[in-house]
């Protein structure tokens, strides 16, 4: 017997909103089965989800997030799919890491502004 979750079990186990859920059903990337006004979730948008989610959490946009999972659905399937995400972990590591290298750079104008207003105070006589 096929196993099916609700969206208030999928809400409550992942920590997100029902609109959060239809979002990603509306954009493509899961798709529950319908009886009536019922959504039934499967194990495999059970997994979509998961995957989803941490898609989100590493940086990942929604477009980027479908890029993979179509990849995934086509030749060369799996292997493809792993070829592109791993050509996006490192396309988000690059970035991350100019991000830090521009964060390292502002941090140290900020302490060189910082340490050039203290020497001025010190000069025109005031207290910090």
């Amino acid at each position: 017997m096929t196993k099916y979750y609700s969206i208030t079990e999928l809400t409550r186990e992942f920590d997100i909103s029902t609109r959060t859920l239809r979002f990603y059903e509306d954009e493509g990337l899961i798709h529950p089965e319908r009886r009536g006004r019922t959504r039934l979730y499967r194990v495999a948008d059970r997994h979509l989800i998961q995957q989803i989610l941490r898609g989100r959490r590493i940086g990942f946009t929604i477009a980027e997030i479908r890029e993979i999972i179509q990849v995934y659905n086509a030749p060369p399937g799996e292997a493809g799919q792993l070829r592109l995400l791993l050509a996006k972990v490192e396309e988000k590591r690059d970035g991350l890491r100019q991000k830090r290298k521009d964060i390292d750079e502002t941090i140290g104008e900020l302490d060189n502004i910082e340490e050039a207003c203290l020497n001025r105070l010190a000069e025109i006589g005031v207290s910090t």
